[in-house]
């Protein structure tokens, strides 16, 4: 697959049938929209090309409330090639984009820089200055610019529309269990392992930190049954996302203790998969009650991996 982050890259590309939108999450109402892409480029004997933006375009709006990203652009790459994707357009959403009009945006940058023949996208797609183009416009400028458009329909599971909306609220709330449902695979955070206050390690239950990026959404303070992905492995671990409150003021984080696992991974990057909530984070009056508490967590969390068949 072809990655393109700027404008100015975009060189040497053929004519493509071309995904529209802003793709955070990948959902699998994006994948269907991104499958059926594919699908007509190998009809057409033309590439597949996704363009959408590194940066959420609604952070650009004065006063607008600010919008959490739901996975990373780097993973959000690797989905894209997996779904066979050949070209990626990756651009940041600047001030020049945002104030473009939508026939402007169409001609100038989907059909003559991207060579766009067929225009994929959802029925609430919106493009161009304050978001007045959508896609009865799309199918009109085709009809001048000489392209087409396919409006795919709303993918609906268990009677929800599946969007980054819902799955950013299933994720704020602390319904991980439900994220897989919409996204097709487990909500997770990545990072590099930092160095810790070492208290799990003194209490007997060492754990890898990872520090909370703000930009990202978050589950809500609590214990979690986890994953732990570490050098294409998955292993069973229990995660506590907060504060510490009970030792003291510190930053949100992930702690991550995983079972049977002896490796030091400090300046190792890690993917901890969130599969179940099990409780809120709760302020302990003694170190020995935490320590009680963890143990307990430890055990719930260790009897969920064994009834799965991972331990």
């Amino acid at each position: 697959m072809k990655y393109f982050e700027n404008i100015e890259d975009i060189k040497d590309v053929s004519e493509a049938v071309v995904a529209l939108g802003n793709f955070d999450g990948v959902h699998l109402g994006h994948q269907a929209l991104i499958a059926k892409t594919v699908e007509i480029s190998k009809e057409m004997g033309i590439k597949s090309a996704v363009f959408t933006f590194s940066n959420h375009p609604k952070n650009m709006l004065p006063m607008a409330k600010s919008v959490k990203s739901i996975i990373y652009n780097d993973e959000k790459r690797g989905i894209m090639e997996d779904l066979g994707v050949d070209y990626m357009y990756n651009l940041p959403f600047t001030q020049e984009i945002m104030t473009m009009s939508p026939s402007y945006f169409v001609e100038k940058l989907l059909v003559r820089k991207l060579l766009m023949k067929v225009g994929v996208c959802g029925f609430n797609f919106h493009f161009g200055y304050r978001g007045e183009g959508n896609p009865k416009i799309l199918e009109y400028l085709g009809r001048e610019l000489n392209f087409k458009v396919c409006e795919m329909k709303p993918v609906e599971i268990e009677g929800n529309v599946v969007s980054s909306s819902l799955i950013r609220t299933l994720i704020a709330s602390g319904r991980v269990d439900r994220c897989k449902t919409y996204m097709g695979r487990n909500y997770e955070i990545g990072g590099e392992v930092v160095v810790g206050n070492r208290l799990g390690r003194k209490l007997g239950f060492p754990t890898s930190n990872l520090v909370i990026d703000e930009s990202m959404v978050t589950p809500p303070n609590g214990v979690y049954v986890t994953l732990c992905d570490y050098d294409g492995k998955k292993y069973p671990s229990v995660t506590n996302v907060g504060n510490k409150p009970t030792i003291g003021e510190y930053s949100k984080n992930v702690e991550t203790h995983i079972f049977n696992f002896d490796k030091e991974l400090y300046g190792k990057k890690i993917i901890v998969e969130f599969l179940e909530k099990t409780r809120d984070e709760v302020k302990f009056d003694s170190l020995e009650e935490l320590s009680e508490q963890i143990l307990r967590d430890c055990r719930e969390a260790y009897e969920y991996h064994k009834s799965k068949g991972l331990l």
